[in-house]
């Protein structure tokens, strides 16, 4: 429903569940998109966040105030993000560690993201054998990561900057061009084609590319980019994997049949 540097907010339904995965828009704005799927805020069960920053929380604590909604957050992510929050309830907070565990009818894999946050969160989503997985803010991926979110349907994947286009922009500092391309940053385009060629090979069908920087990325940089590394390997978009490219605006509704 929204990705990027401006704000994130994806919506996930399953049988029994309706949630949110972050909330880096307002309230308001929230409120407006969920109406585009004929749902309100009364109507979503829980809100699952990836890590503190604020285009992944803005409106959190507005929300969840507002309609009572229950927030999941790893155990080590919430003292960060309960320090941003002043009107939600203790009994809407629930913490998770690293082992899965089940919400309604979702088995819920988390896992720990290189990134400079208090504690960044990826999220494998499973049900009835069908597997969403989550992966934004994200310096360098690894086997161990890569492996829990292989052979999912459909993948939400970081593909946030151009190298070039980066290095090259004049509004960036050299120590914010250090930190976004660390390890503890954001995946490049290029990284993440990396990642699509893994995944590939596991069985996925379908990309959503993520989190673009409004500055050093565009929707079409980024797809030709990645597209361009696939097929140097054979890898053909539409034949071998689908790709789609998340922005700000509301975007397409996946269904994983």
């Amino acid at each position: 429903m929204s990705s990027g540097s401006d704000g994130n907010l994806t919506y996930i339904e399953s049988d029994n569940a309706k949630i949110l995965v972050d909330i880096g828009l307002s309230c308001k704005e929230v409120e407006k998109r969920l109406s585009l799927l004929n749902l309100t805020g009364k109507d979503i069960d829980a809100i699952f966040i990836t890590h503190e920053h604020n285009d992944h929380i803005k409106g959190l604590d507005v929300f969840a105030s507002k309609f009572g909604t229950k927030i999941f957050a790893h155990i080590d992510g919430w003292p960060a993000i309960d320090a941003k929050l002043t009107r939600v309830s203790k009994e809407q907070k629930w913490s998770f560690t690293s082992r899965p565990f089940t919400f309604k009818d979702l088995k819920i894999t988390s896992f720990k993201l290189p990134h400079d946050s208090a504690c960044c969160i990826g999220y494998a989503f499973e049900s009835e054998n069908k597997k969403i997985s989550i992966l934004t803010d994200c310096g360098k991926l690894d086997n161990q990561i890569l492996e829990i979110i292989s052979a999912s349907q459909l993948v939400y994947l970081e593909s946030n900057h151009n190298i070039k286009m980066l290095k090259e922009n004049p509004n960036y500092s050299p120590l914010l061009k250090r930190r976004i391309l660390s390890n503890f940053g954001h995946l490049s385009n290029d990284a993440c084609a990396a990642a699509i060629k893994y995944l590939v090979k596991t069985g996925v069908k379908q990309i959503v590319l993520s989190h673009l920087s409004r500055e050093n990325n565009s929707p079409e940089v980024a797809y030709c980019d990645v597209t361009n590394y696939l097929k140097d390997f054979g890898i053909i978009e539409g034949v071998n994997i689908k790709i789609d490219v998340a922005t700000i605006n509301p975007g397409k509704i996946f269904k994983i049949l």
